[in-house]
């Protein structure tokens, strides 16, 4: 996708100048939309930390993230027992999101049958795989979401609500959520999106927002809570996010506040549509109760950044300092208020979703 007209992605690996050695390229996600700051990572503990800092997010993005920590792990040391601490301490990381795990246990698998002098290579050979396979779905899923927009588009602005990011620096390239509305603003369709702020991270405002311009995509950042009264208003044409873990039977879980969205929509006749690669289906899980919810940590409730006068970015408390906060990081949003999960499969309603297995 464009960052000021050149083409980039989220993640890349790149070579450490007079060493033998690979690092890999991340858009640290936390300092935007004010700084646009590439950063090396070039071990383990590195990537690990960015995963958990939300250096990079989104779940297909930690997913392949996942998978360059293994190679850089396997740099460092090939052995048996150097992977599978590597793999548990990437696995820990962030609990919520399947493609983390799921990427994590694939590169496991494809190394423990290799011979050790053939690890560091073949890891990155694998983690390239994986991160290419993420492009090739998310440009599909565009593709079958725009059939949807297509359908709904009447030749007048078609107003589409996201929550959160889940556009392409959520993933390797071109997003998920994201992915149909880019599709329709390149396909010549007039679009417009309602980006809901996100809080407590802002990452709608500060993501989703901040991409949706460099795209030239027409957008209007929200509150939270405004989106029902939008829907009631006739402002909404249909809802599309993303998700970190979609259970077998379709329950949905993403971002905190999703499930208040999905539930206006329904209220509202709304379509409310989830766009996720298969990797983010949990085919293990059939009940959204065993969804281990990640509680991060309060200041980020407590705490918003922000564009001071003098342009310098800073950190300002915006609750009292007596007071306590609670900062569950998702919701699960149940099948039954599930229009559709766009796969890079095909649109599947939640009570068929096996048959993109």
């Amino acid at each position: 996708m464009l960052i000021n007209q050149q083409v980039f992605r989220t993640i890349w690996p790149t070579e450490v100048i007079g060493s033998a050695v690979n690092s890999i390229a991340i858009i640290d996600q936390t300092k935007l939309p004010h700084v646009f700051e590439i950063v090396q990572i070039e071990n383990l503990a590195q990537m690990v930390h960015a995963i958990k800092t939300m250096q990079v997010r989104g779940a297909p993005l930690i997913g392949a993230a996942a998978a360059y920590g293994i190679a850089l792990a396997m740099q460092q040391e090939a052995s048996d027992a150097h992977l599978q601490a590597a793999a548990a301490q990437l696995i820990q990381s962030r609990p919520t999101a399947v493609n983390l795990a799921w990427s994590v246990r694939r590169m496991v698998a494809c190394l423990q049958g290799m011979p050790i002098e053939a690890r560091n290579s073949g890891a990155w050979q694998e983690a390239a795989n994986i991160a290419e396979e993420d492009v090739a779905q998310n440009q599909a899923i565009g593709q079958h979401g725009l059939s949807l927009i297509k359908n709904l588009y009447q030749n007048k602005t078609l107003n589409i609500l996201t929550h959160c990011n889940a556009g392409w620096l959520a993933t390797v390239d071109f997003g998920t959520a994201l992915a149909p509305i880019y599709a329709a603003n390149d396909a010549g369709l007039n679009v417009h999106v309602w980006v809901s702020e996100t809080r407590p991270r802002n990452q709608g405002a500060a993501l989703t927002a901040w991409e949706l311009a460099q795209h030239g995509v027409k957008h209007t950042v929200i509150t939270d809570n405004a989106g029902g009264h939008l829907m009631q208003q006739g402002l909404v044409d249909m809802v599309i996010v993303g998700a970190d873990r979609v259970t077998s039977t379709g329950d949905v879980c993403n971002k905190i506040g999703t499930y208040l969205k999905a539930l206006a929509a329904f209220d509202n006749n709304i379509p409310f549509y989830a766009a996720v690669p298969t990797p983010t289906i949990d085919w293990q899980i059939s009940h959204y109760q065993a969804i281990e919810i990640e509680e991060r940590h309060g200041d980020e409730v407590a705490y918003l950044q922000g564009l001071a006068a003098d342009g310098s970015v800073q950190n300002v408390r915006v609750i009292p300092n007596e007071s306590k906060t609670a900062n569950p990081a998702f919701d699960v949003t149940p099948a039954r208020l599930v229009t559709g999960i766009i796969t890079e499969k095909g649109v599947f309603a939640p009570n068929v979703l096996k048959n993109c297995k």
